[in-house]
Order: C-alpha cells, then structure tokens, then sequence
C-alpha cells in the first residue's frame, strides 16, 4: 500500500484518513514545540512536565513515563536529569523499592505548566463547532482506533474505559463497576485516575 501516494489514496478512503490523522499530528508537535521553545524546554521535557502535574505519583515514574511516551528508560532519565537541573522537578525515593523513584513538580514547575498546559487549544477549538452528533462519532472511532493500536502494540499505554477491568459493554449502554453507573458515549473516559488493566 502507498499511503502517501494521492493517486492511492483518492481511491482509499482509509488512507485519505490516515494522512488526515498525520496533519493532526503534525499541527500538535507544532504547538509542542513552539510552547516549549518559549520556555527552553524540548517537547519532551514539556510533556513530562504535563504529564506528572496530572497523575498520581505511581505513574510519574521512569518506566511508566517511558511506556507513556515510547521512548527508552535512558531518555527519559536524561530528560529528568536535565529538568532537576533546571529546578522544574523534584525526585523522592520509593519506599518500596529504593532503586526506584517519583517525580514531583516544584513551584517553578507548576508554574510552566499553568502557562503551557493550553498549547493543544487550536486545535480543541475548531472541535467545538462540531454538531454532538459528529464530536461522538469521531470520539467513538478514535476509541476504537486507539484500542485496535494498543492491540497491535503500537501504542504501549492506555487508561480508557474500554480497556479497563471496570468497564461493562452493553447492548444499550455501558457501565462501570467502579462508579456504579451507566456510561453514555460523552461519559467515556480517555486518561481514567482509577483505570485498571482488563485481564
């Protein structure tokens, strides 16, 4: 298959859609990019930073966070390194395993991200001129999209209801266990605190 061929692809819609979702990647790393520049910050020294300000101390480890963003255990103990060194982050010891250690942000941390955690609003933003209609179907096939991704372990890390030990698919609606309640389309989680592995 030629994807980025426009002969191909004018006659595959699924490879018209695979190049769409490419652009979309493209304009996030833009913003990334531009938001850590103004901040002196790569853009995966920025994520991190995102990343840890929220989710609990468990996942703001080094093998989660190189799961996270499917890079080595190596480059993100760089990328750690380097944000100690400019004051962004704090590590504390696990208990359980001294070896081991959590990420914190500082003030001067927090701070960056109160500025920076905006930076994906473009493209947010067109989304809202959406119909509901057409937020919940694009919503529910990246779901599935993601989810067939994360089969094929192309990606390593998601925390989606659809994935987790909680959730129940129903012919009307789904459930979860864990908060005891009906899930509509719009109740569907993409980044869950609470989400477990199914088994």
């Amino acid at each position: 298959m030629e994807t980025f061929d426009p002969k191909y692809q004018n006659q595959h819609i699924e490879s018209k859609i695979v190049v769409a979702l490419e652009r979309i990647s493209e304009a996030f790393k833009v913003l990334l990019w531009q938001k850590g520049k103004e901040n002196a910050l790569t853009p995966l020294q920025l994520q991190i930073l995102l990343f840890v300000n929220f989710h609990l101390p468990e996942k703001c480890k080094v093998n989660y966070l190189a799961k996270e963003f499917n890079v080595t255990k190596a480059t993100i103990s760089e990328s750690i390194r380097l944000l100690l060194k400019k004051d962004l982050i704090l590590k504390e010891t696990d208990p359980s395993d001294t070896r081991s250690y959590f990420i914190y942000l500082t003030e001067k941390g927090r701070a960056i991200v109160l500025r920076t955690s905006s930076f994906a609003q473009p493209i947010e933003k067109p989304i809202h001129s959406f119909s509901e209609e057409q937020k919940e179907i694009l919503f529910q096939s990246l779901l599935q999209l993601i989810g067939k991704l994360n089969k094929a372990d192309v990606i390593n890390v998601q925390r989606m209801c659809t994935s987790c030990r909680f959730y129940e698919s129903g012919a009307e609606n789904d459930y979860c266990r864990l908060l005891e309640k009906r899930l509509y389309q719009k109740d569907l989680r993409m980044d869950c605190p609470e989400h477990q592995i199914a088994l």
